[in-house]
Parts: C-alpha cells; sequence; structure tokens
C-alpha cells in the first residue's frame, strides 16, 4: 500500500532558533517604525522556506506554505473581502490564540485573490506539490457572530462560500495540485450542516479537476462521518485526537470511492501552480 503524507495546514510562525524567531522580531520593529512592509514580507517569506524545506527534508509528499502570512485562520482571509471590519479580540476555540473578530457591514465582495499569489510563490520554491488551505465558509460566518445568534447566519455562509467558490476556481484553473477547505465548525455546530451542504456544493463545483477536500478538527467527527460523506469532495480530513471512535465508525461503515489525488509522492502530476 502506497502512503502519502502530507502537512495538514498550518506551521509555526516562531521557532526556538535565531532564523525562526526572524519574523516576530521583525514585526516589533515596524511597529517602532524601524522596518517596513516590505521588511515584514522579507522576513515571511524567509519563514515560508524555512517551513517548505523542513517539511521536504522530512519526506512528505504534499507540503504547505505553513500559513505563514496568515496572523490567524479567520480575520487574515476576511481583511481581503470588502464589506469586512475588525472588532474585538476572540477566543479561536479551546485554545490559548485569540484573533480579531470580523464584522460584515456591507455587502462581501472578494475584489482579488485571497490566497493564489502567495501558492504561486510557494510552489516556485518547493519541489514537492504545495496544498491550497483556505478556511471554509460556514467557520467564517459562526466566528463572525456571538453563539447562538442564527439571524443571518445562511446568508453569509453563502456570502462567503461565494467568495471562496471564486478563490477555488482561480487556483483550479492555475493548476493548484489540491485544496483544503478547513470546516472546524461543522464539528462544533452540527446543527448547521443541513446549512452547509448547498453552499459547500457551490464551492466543490468550482474545482475544475482539482482534487478539494474538506477537514474538520476540533471535535468528535464520528456522528457526523455519514452526512459528511454525502457532501461532494474528494477528501474527507479527519482529527483522530478528538474522536476516539472514529476509526471504528470508518471500518463499521466503510469509505466510499472517491476520485484519485491529482498529486504524486514525487510531485510530478500538477507540482507547479501556473504563475498568473
Amino acid at each position: 500500500m502506497d502512503l502519502l503524507t502530507a502537512s495538514h495546514s498550518g506551521y509555526p510562525r516562531i521557532g526556538g532558533s535565531p532564523d525562526e524567531q526572524v519574523l516576530r522580531h521583525t514585526i516589533a520593529q515596524r511597529e517602532r517604525g524601524e522596518k517596513t512592509d516590505a521588511d515584514v514580507r522579507a522576513a515571511e517569506d524567509h519563514l515560508v522556506l524555512l517551513a517548505l524545506q523542513d517539511q521536504e527534508e522530512a519526506d512528505l509528499g504534499i507540503v504547505t506554505d505553513g500559513l505563514i502570512r496568515w496572523n490567524d485562520p479567520i480575520s487574515y482571509l476576511a481583511a481581503k473581502l470588502e464589506g469586512v471590519r475588525f472588532g474585538g479580540l476572540h477566543r479561536y476555540f479551546d485554545t490559548n490564540f485569540y484573533f480579531r473578530r470580523p464584522v460584515v457591514y456591507g455587502k462581501l465582495v472578494r475584489p482579488r485573490p485571497l490566497v493564489l499569489d502567495e501558492l504561486q510563490w510557494a510552489a516556485e520554491k518547493s519541489v514537492r506539490p504545495v496544498k491550497a488551505v483556505l478556511t471554509g465558509p460556514c467557520t467564517l460566518a459562526r466566528l463572525l457572530l456571538h453563539e447562538g445568534e442564527r439571524r443571518n447566519l445562511a446568508s453569509l455562509i453563502f456570502s462567503y462560500a461565494e467568495a471562496l467558490s471564486a478563490e477555488v476556481a482561480d487556483l483550479a484553473a492555475a493548476g493548484a495540485c489540491t485544496i483544503q477547505i478547513d470546516e472546524p465548525c461543522l464539528v462544533k455546530y452540527s446543527s448547521d450542516l443541513p446549512l452547509a451542504c448547498e453552499p459547500l456544493a457551490l464551492i466543490a463545483a468550482r474545482k475544475g479537476n482539482t482534487e478539494v477536500g474538506l477537514a474538520t478538527y476540533f471535535g468528535d467527527t464520528s456522528p457526523l462521518y455519514s452526512k459528511l460523506q454525502e457532501l461532494p469532495f474528494d477528501t474527507l480530513v479527519f482529527d483522530f485526537t478528538y474522536s476516539q471512535n472514529l476509526r471504528q465508525v470508518i471500518e463499521a461503515e466503510g469509505v466510499p470511492r472517491r476520485s484519485d489525488s491529482g498529486c504524486s509522492t514525487d510531485g510530478t502530476r500538477n507540482s507547479k501552480i501556473k504563475p498568473s
């Protein structure tokens, strides 16, 4: 059996070595007026190269750019959309990480690509296929709202899905190997799944020949396994640390045959994203 190993998504932006401290120091220097935005971008480039090198040395078949340029999984993407401003800090699930909560004040518009440019840059530097990662519309919409507030939730999910579907189409047209849609909120708010089906299908419909996967985590996926199999994704990515019984559920219910991966372990198929 061939085993295709891959990075899930994010990578530490700050590490223990001096090289891995460069971005933190550069951001602090920019805040003091000693460095510029261009200096920060150069530091990000440096950290992305280190992340790619580390993953390649670990012999991973599919790598990511480490999401090094993302300050968090929510505000980074939302900030690139028109119709969004930012409120106070909010805790990201049950972690010690906080993000600036987006507030929608108008129509959500994607005036430019969200991650295409940085994926093209990473693909040019990597000898392995580079996976694109996008936070999903349900998680973006849910973390914009206060817990329990369902007013406008369905329309927000659709608005985010429209922006993300355009991004998926651009990534696919550029030759992206695989795209991962992260939806941790689908586990925490499992009652949202009926609202999610059509928006997620809208995203998957724009994938062309690119493999698109759905990733859930921060909760037990076992009760949702059958329902998630009905969604039109090529792969499903599960967190077994939160789902102690998931192995037994998979063994009992089986795994439907899906399309073959668009990535090969040696990076010979769709390994580079075309330049814009």
